[in-house]
């Protein structure tokens, strides 16, 4: 395998709009970063479980329908698992789950890049199956990991700060939102939080702040871009692609497989504004629906 593995939670999206109305959409961290990738024309596998249920069977035609490999047999799940998402007027969402986590067995693979995200790489039992993984693959593959915190899932402890503090050490490129950071580190500026997570020993952290842009951290300095103009119809996904947009555009530098090289301060603001134009059109879309290459020319 030559190409990008994602290892993380698939759920369904049950999105309740401001006119009390409700429709549901396939999504999760982890499936919308692989869809994102495929979309992008990227080839990627996705670890991940779900329940031999009808929203099941919502995921795996979602993910065929993208050209989403699937690792192993995901139908281990007693159900497939629901994110309950509350859409307010500015198309902001906030969430309620209904979650379960392990991974199935699988055998060795070759990814150029693993990337990692938000609930699948803290919330027990899957989370050790996770880091296992990412030992592993380490030696030979660029890992990426999105904080994406989901509080409501897996509580805000120190026990939970650990955790997605072991995954940051292991990664060569850390993903987080401003929201993230408020989350793991009360009390603590940005820039703390950013260097603590630098201290571990990410190569780089993106920091995202919605409509206000990103930033890229190295020890080196920092980069910063604006945000990209979009009618929002809602935020759900727009992480997931800005974190896949990121791998794509590593993709395009040659960038992936090992460490993460040394980037021009031009790569890395070209690699920011890429995923930023990708965000706006998964935002300016309901549910978690990425764009494909052709809409991003």
């Amino acid at each position: 395998m030559t190409g990008a593995m994602v290892v993380g939670e698939s759920l369904v999206d049950v999105v309740r709009r401001p006119d009390g109305s409700t429709v549901e959409h396939p999504g999760g961290s982890a499936a919308n970063v692989a869809v994102a990738l495929a979309r992008l024309g990227r080839p990627v596998q996705l670890l991940t479980a779900y329940g031999d249920d009808e929203r099941g069977a919502v995921l795996t035609r979602h993910l065929n329908q993208s050209a989403v490999g699937l690792v192993g047999d995901p139908r281990i799940l007693d159900r497939t698992s629901t994110a309950r998402a509350s859409v307010a007027a500015d198309g902001s969402a906030t969430y309620a789950f209904d979650i379960e986590w392990r991974l199935p067995e699988v055998e060795r693979l070759d990814p150029v890049v693993v990337h990692a995200c938000s609930i699948g790489a803290v919330l027990e039992p899957g989370a050790s199956d996770v880091r296992r993984l990412l030992e592993s693959l380490r030696p030979t593959a660029t890992i990426t990991y999105d904080v994406n915190a989901r509080p409501a899932v897996t509580g805000l402890g120190a026990e939970v700060v650990a955790g997605v503090e072991r995954i940051v050490a292991m990664a060569d490129l850390v993903k987080a939102s401003d929201e993230d950071l408020a989350v793991l580190y009360p009390g603590q500026s940005v820039d703390q939080a950013v260097r603590r997570l630098l201290g571990l020993g990410a190569t780089a952290v993106i920091l995202t702040r919605g409509p206000d842009g990103a930033t890229w951290f190295e020890e080196a300095g920092r980069t910063d871009v604006p945000a990209a103009e979009a009618e929002v119809a809602d935020t759900i996904g727009a992480g997931d692609t800005f974190g896949a947009a990121t791998i794509d555009a590593l993709f395009d530098l040659d960038g992936l497989g090992g460490r993460l090289p040394a980037l021009e301060s031009v790569e890395i603001e070209s690699i920011l504004r890429q995923a930023a134009r990708a965000a706006a059109v998964t935002v300016s879309r309901p549910g978690a629906d990425p764009p494909y290459r052709h809409e991003l020319l």
